[in-house]
């Protein structure tokens, strides 16, 4: 089967890992322009747009965590890519999770950003639902607006929060209601987290509202063997709001799979 993801693949193939980076809702592969370009000079790096998302084709309807999954398998298989570090952050995480639980042999590291594990409530899922009839209806441009600043920091830097207003008002409505829908029906990958055999590191912002401190802290003690990183003067992008603390945190845990 041949992927119909758009993807970046930067870098060159070397002894060390490839590390494939799934970013969260309601962006595209953009988001992870940093990471790209600081880690391309010593391993493989690859970012899809997930199915809905920046380039790749939009597909109407529900798209479970299941699904995404199995896109960025068949993208790795196409690429040639047997098993990789894997990063996500927020939703990418919980695709990352379900990753794991889909292909564990593949996975030899983890990198959990801002990001949880539970399974959806049952006022989770009405809201969720909830906004996916309400972005259909009127588009991405006032949930963008009213969600800006907190996705990432009232402090954060005016190129950072632009570049991060562009990627959701540029996410096509289907494509994000699509996966709002998919992810209210998400399975618990709290129990998962305790069998995960290979090293992990969990990061998130300190202002995080979406998912805060805490859940972080709950996955580092899930995981069998983790690190945590508590990244200051940022919220829910802490990879963009302080790319260089951000990647300090991921290249010691690349050095220590290495």
């Amino acid at each position: 089967m041949t992927t119909f993801l758009s993807y970046e693949d930067k870098g060159e193939a070397s002894p060390s890992l490839p590390l494939v980076l799934v970013h969260g809702h309601p962006f595209d592969r953009t988001m992870w322009h940093p990471q790209i370009t600081a880690f391309a000079a010593s391993r493989r790096v690859i970012a899809p747009d997930l199915r809905g998302y920046g380039r790749s084709p939009v597909v109407p309807g529900v798209t479970p965590l299941s699904t995404f999954a199995e896109d960025i398998a068949t993208l790795l298989d196409d690429l040639g890519v047997s098993d990789f570090v894997l990063g996500g952050l927020s939703m990418g995480g919980q695709i990352a999770m379900e990753c794991c639980r889909q292909y564990p042999h593949r996975v030899r590291g983890l990198l959990l950003a801002d990001t949880f594990p539970a399974a959806e409530t049952a006022e989770g899922r009405r809201a969720r639902n909830a906004m996916a009839d309400r972005l259909l209806r009127e588009g991405m441009t006032g949930y963008a607006d009213e969600v800006l600043y907190k996705m990432v920091a009232p402090y954060a830097d005016a190129g950072v929060a632009a570049h991060v207003r562009r990627m959701m008002t540029a996410t096509d409505p289907e494509g994000a209601a699509a996966a709002l829908r998919g992810r209210a029906e998400r399975p618990d990958y709290r129990d998962l987290l305790t069998r995960v055999t290979v090293p992990a590191t969990v990061v998130v912002g300190a202002d995080d509202e979406y998912t805060p401190v805490s859940d972080a802290e709950a996955m580092h003690a899930a995981l069998p063997d983790s690190t945590l990183h508590v990244i200051d003067g940022a919220a829910h992008l802490p990879n963009l709001e302080r790319p260089e603390e951000f990647n300090k945190a991921l290249e010691h845990f690349l050095a220590r799979l290495d």
